[in-house]
């Protein structure tokens, strides 16, 4: 699978990677990503990769107001 296109989102505080999951899994089914294999604590975003425009452009649309 080639994830061309990403995404950039502020979250902060421990645990990104299971909470996006947990979160992509519920409001998200059958979209592929891609994510990095760790986040720092003190990091403010998430960068998410995704395979198609129509996939980011579905993320970023649920991503509004949403909440980590």
């Amino acid at each position: 699978m080639r994830f061309r296109y990403s995404h950039t989102f502020p979250i902060s505080g421990p645990n990104k990677l299971p909470r996006f999951k947990q979160w992509a899994a519920e409001n998200l089914p059958g979209i592929a990503f891609s994510l990095p294999p760790q986040v720092p604590v003190k990091s403010t975003a998430l960068t998410v990769r995704l395979q198609s425009i129509e996939d980011r452009n579905a993320l970023t649309e649920k991503l509004v107001g949403a909440s980590f």
